[in-house]
């Protein structure tokens, strides 16, 4: 295999001096007023300008926001918030910056290169708990998609009758051979997909297969060459695999777990820190993008965006299909899925919900990640940032969800919603 295509191992606020008006940014921002700084300078008079703007007020402290992402579908919000102008009307000009894999992505947040990025929820919390390289106290601002990844097997597997789980739990028990299997990062939303469909079928992913890690866009070219049986990785990974003619579609994951969060911006908390107000600027930019995405009849417009050269490169058709909903598993099934990637959901989608982040870390000590229980709730409260999450829906007129929490249920009928997440995580039979 060439350098190219060898295995990523690294594992590892713009209103008004609120002294002089007696009223405070977040009532402010949260009774509906928006003003670019063009505009409320227009509405200041001269004497007044530079007080009102020096004197602390909510304006971005900086306008040039570089922003990750990896090639891949979910990676829209942020393309589309730059490329239809969103970002300007919260007076920030944001700068998508494509990156090779996660690992990439992971330095370079923790460096400084990047101001945040689209990346792997499990990734952030890796992080933070030192298990997904040197710890670093990070911030997830908002979730970007819900569903729209997918599990790939190889078309030899297909041809020894392997469609499902089930079928594949009996190849590997019959037919002796190393198996391998390939997600994205260790401690990401990809690889707790694939574990918890492998164990969901008696299948351990430590134990029964190989597990190892390949950046999203070398996925297709690394199953081309026989070096895995099947991956987890976001569209349109799986469907070029189909249109390629070396892969099917086994699962979505939206079957393992119906609107799973995915994709979250996230940078460190060090930069929320100093960055308070870009932060707020960033989330309601991305949001403005969300819900143009979520009309469908700006689906199609946004695939040929994406399909560029400076973002996903590739084909329109293999990006806009999965992306409005229309499935061909490559195996001669096709269905509508209700399901499919969702950006914005009238909000529900981009709620940055504790127990969400809190499900990551239950996985991450289900595979012996993490040696013992955290305080799973302390730190998805110091990790999400809800605050900033809040005043930047107010900006962006965005309702909010009822509850900081949410339940749901797993392909294998366990009901997750973070009561109890050290029993949780103890509950499963197969595990580290």
């Amino acid at each position: 295999m060439t350098d190219k295509n060898k295995v990523d191992s690294n594992v590892g606020a713009s209103i008004i001096d609120t002294a002089a008006t007696g009223l405070s940014r977040r009532s402010f921002i949260k009774g509906g007023a928006l003003l670019t700084g063009a505009a409320f300078m227009s509405l200041v008079s001269p004497g007044v300008r530079i007080g009102a703007w020096a004197a602390g007020s909510d304006a971005p402290e900086k306008t040039d926001v570089k922003i990750g992402f990896i090639p891949l579908t979910d990676c829209a919000s942020v393309v589309m918030a730059s490329v239809k102008g969103f970002d300007k009307k919260y007076g920030i000009n944001i700068i998508p910056s494509k990156e090779a894999s996660w690992a990439a992505v992971r330095d370079k947040l923790t460096n400084g290169e990047l101001d945040a990025s689209h990346v792997l929820y499990g990734l952030v919390y890796g992080l933070q708990m030192g298990v997904g390289g040197p710890q670093k106290d990070m911030s997830v601002l908002m979730t970007l998609n819900n569903n729209g990844q997918a599990i790939t097997l190889s078309n030899a597997l297909r041809d020894k009758g392997v469609m499902d789980g089930e079928a594949l739990r009996k190849l590997i028990t019959s037919d002796k051979r190393e198996y391998t299997f390939a997600q994205t990062f260790p401690t990401g939303t990809h690889a707790m997909w694939l574990n918890y469909w492998l164990a969901a079928n008696d299948i351990n992913p430590i134990s029964d297969v190989k597990n190892i890690v390949v950046p999203p866009p070398q996925m297709v070219a690394n199953m081309r060459v026989g070096n895995m049986d099947g991956y987890c990785v976001g569209e349109p990974w799986n469907a070029r695999a189909i249109m390629d003619k070396i892969g099917f579609t086994a699962t979505t994951t939206q079957d393992i777990w119906q609107d799973h969060p995915e994709k979250v911006l996230g940078t460190t908390k060090a930069w929320v820190d100093q960055y308070p107000n870009t932060a707020r600027a960033m989330v309601a930019a991305i949001l403005d993008a969300s819900k143009y995405i979520d009309q469908m009849s700006n689906r199609r417009e946004t695939a040929e965006v994406i399909a560029t050269k400076s973002y996903v490169n590739t084909e329109v058709n293999v990006i806009d299909g999965r992306l409005e909903g229309h499935y061909d598993n490559g195996a001669g099934k096709t269905w509508d899925d209700k399901n499919y990637m969702k950006f914005f959901g009238d909000g529900v989608v981009n709620f940055p919900y504790l127990s969400d982040a809190m499900w990551f870390m239950t996985q991450h000590k289900r595979w012996g990640m993490l040696k013992t229980d955290p305080d799973y709730l302390a730190v998805a409260k110091s990790v999400n940032r809800i605050d900033v999450y809040k005043d930047a829906a107010a900006m962006a007129k965005v309702a909010l969800p009822s509850s900081d929490m949410r339940s749901c249920k797993l392909m294998d009928g366990k009901v997750w919603d973070g009561s109890n997440p050290k029993e949780y995580a103890a509950s499963f039979a197969i595990k580290a």
